[in-house]
């Protein structure tokens, strides 16, 4: 609740927004080993060890249910695709388990697919089912779609729209270090001509880029912040900011939320936002503080269509 944000004593939070850090590699420049090990961590949440050839065929059971006899460069490019890639009329392993379990949880999740699918099967029937991770999905996704199937469209995000986000990385100046990667989550849904492309826990990440602890003489405490990314339910990676935009609305959400706005004013360049002024205090952002964000650029992603 923003309640939660507005009664801290915070001095002085500084968040800084640009581009995300960290860069993956694109597609086009992965190989065969960054392939195998991409798949590898969605289904099971880390890299396997031992001879590449058996960890191919170890995943190929696992999600496909057989082996391919392929050669080796195809087989990693096929299975990576199947995880990844959506087109209108095929849409990828990745956004069908992320429709079911919005479907059935009203939320996303983080974890391996391993586990998320074995969970929504706990949920459901009591324990979990048996087969390849292909057929026990289609089964999950029978159980939340009518006919079984999804559908999906490409949707335009447009610049500066708004994203309500909660922490899962709790801030304090005390405890947290430049580098530090900083998690959270959206707090709502958001809908693009009523499609679905941002749903409810999807993940976001920044990064801690300065930390001061409160001095004497009342020198305020900060702490600077990156929030870079949310994961579109196609697993694009839209990129975000603290605008303007979100500075209003979170400055909308403290004065509905009934507290004095007094030291709560929103100062200076984007990115720098006011605490309550409790001089020599340290920063301390609990898990679950909610606020606002914005995207940076117009971004393209498929969304679910309504059922």
């Amino acid at each position: 609740m923003w309640r939660k944000f507005i009664s801290l004593t915070i001095l002085t939070l500084f968040i800084c927004s640009n581009m995300g850090l960290v860069f993956a590699k694109s597609v086009s420049e992965m190989t065969v080993l960054d392939k195998v090990a991409a798949v590898e961590k969605f289904f099971y949440g880390a890299e396997m060890t031992g001879a590449l050839v058996e960890r191919m065929s170890k995943l190929e059971k696992d999600v496909m249910g057989k082996e391919s006899k392929d050669a080796l460069l195809n087989r990693a490019d096929t299975l990576y695709s199947y995880c990844h890639d959506n087109f209108v009329d095929a849409p990828s392993f990745f956004i069908k388990l992320n429709a079911v379990e919005w479907s059935l949880t009203h939320t996303v999740t983080a974890g391996p697919a391993k586990a998320r699918i074995e969970n929504l099967e706990h949920v459901l029937t009591g324990v979990p089912s048996t087969g390849s991770y292909d057929e026990r999905l289609n089964k999950l996704l029978k159980l939340a779609y009518a006919n079984g199937k999804i559908s999906i469209t490409n949707a335009a995000v447009s610049k500066d729209s708004l994203l309500k986000i909660k922490l899962v990385t709790p801030l304090n100046t005390r405890t947290s270090r430049p580098g530090d990667v900083v998690t959270y989550q959206t707090a709502d849904d958001i809908y693009v001509d009523g499609n679905l492309v941002i749903p409810k826990g999807s993940q976001g990440q920044g990064v801690v880029t300065k930390v001061e602890g409160a001095r004497n003489f009342g020198r305020n405490a900060q702490l600077q912040v990156t929030f870079d990314t949310v994961e579109a339910i196609d697993g694009t990676m839209i990129n975000t900011i603290l605008g303007e935009k979100a500075k209003e609305e979170n400055k909308s959400l403290a004065t509905a939320a009934g507290a004095s706005i007094a030291g709560m004013a929103i100062l200076g360049p984007i990115g720098i936002v006011g605490g309550a002024f409790v001089h020599g205090k340290e920063v301390e952002i609990p898990v679950g503080t909610e606020m606002y964000i914005q995207t940076k650029v117009e971004t393209s992603a498929y969304g679910i269509q309504g059922k």
